[in-house]
């Protein structure tokens, strides 16, 4: 299954492997893309990147054709997150490694993605995922958010080891990670149809055909969302149904709970030292952020209807699922 051997170098001794590209998908990136490809500029010069644009009403598949991005443009309708993420590995068959990142995932230092790519001299490492920064602007509750889920240490994930760390075992980020692309295909590719956490349901496909996972803190972007209240219940509303419809996940590496409450014990330590005023409003997110995901456990007991208006992703229930 595993490789004999490292990755190829490129032929000019660059640490950046020569089978290497990064996908990039994009809808309406905004002021942030300009940014985007300015800090990605180094690395555009020797690994190729692949943009693949919903149908964007700005400019940004202008903006990453002239910074020399391969773009590709498909309808709104047609994205998925797991889905048009499997299309492009296999619109880079040439490749042994691809890098995923999002358009709102600044690389933090020119190296980022040679880091990230390090974890691949190891032949057992089937996937790896970087450290996420807050961005500039983060709340608290954000920048705890990313402190909690990106330590400042590096860790694997053997499937010897899967109970011990368990939901979290195939805990994956598609804003900034990279896959080998065939033994990604191999275990099944990203799902189809899937609501979010393709890289969850990925990282768990991954483990179950015997690779490992490794976290590189050493490879860092910037990337953080303030959520509302109201969309970290929706965020966890979809969660829930992706648990749902995955149960094997669960059975493979244990309940998700024991999770949010070693989360929530972290998220008050956090706040009483840093923002102590923010703590109210944390038990009131936290409690629709439960709410939110206990619903979407049972969501095949809900109304077609009810399931749009209470889910962050409402296009995913265009169609009766």
């Amino acid at each position: 299954m595993q490789p004999d051997g490292n990755i190829a170098r490129s032929p000019e001794g660059d640490e950046t492997p020569a089978s290497v590209a990064i996908c990039v998908p994009t809808l309406n990136a905004g002021a942030l893309w300009q940014e985007w490809l300015t800090r990605a500029r180094p690395t555009l010069a020797h690994v190729p990147v692949l943009v693949v644009d919903s149908s964007s009403d700005d400019d940004t598949a202008a903006l990453a054709r002239q910074a020399g991005c391969r773009v590709e443009v498909i309808a709104r309708a047609d994205f998925d997150h797991g889905g048009t993420r499997d299309w492009a590995l296999h619109q880079l068959a040439q490749c042994e490694v691809v890098v995923f990142l999002t358009q709102d995932a600044l690389l933090a230092s020119p190296e980022a993605i040679d880091r990230l790519l390090a974890a691949f001299d190891d032949p057992n490492v089937g996937a790896a995922y970087g450290r996420q920064l807050p961005h500039h602007d983060a709340s608290p509750i954000a920048a705890h958010a990313r402190l909690f889920n990106y330590p400042a240490r590096d860790h694997r994930v053997t499937p010897a080891d899967m109970t011990r760390w368990g939901i979290k075992a195939a805990f994956l980020s598609n804003s900034f990670a990279a896959y080998r692309r065939q033994a990604l295909l191999d275990a099944g590719g990203f799902p189809h149809g899937a609501i979010l956490s393709e890289d969850m349901v990925a990282g768990a496909r991954l483990l179950q055909a015997g690779w490992h996972l490794a976290y590189c803190a050493q490879a860092c972007v910037q990337h953080s969302h303030n959520y509302s209240w109201g969309q970290e219940f929706r965020r966890y509303f979809d969660i829930g149904v992706l648990h749902a419809r995955e149960r094997w996940i669960l059975e493979m590496t244990g309940n998700a709970e024991r999770e949010g409450q070693r989360f929530v014990v972290s998220e008050l330590r956090y706040l009483a030292r840093h923002a102590p005023w923010a703590i109210p409003g944390a038990f009131i997110r936290n409690a629709l952020k439960y709410l939110g995901y206990r619903l979407g456990r049972h969501e095949r007991s809900l109304p077609l209807r009810l399931k749009r208006r209470l889910s962050m992703n409402r296009g995913y229930w265009a169609i009766e699922r």
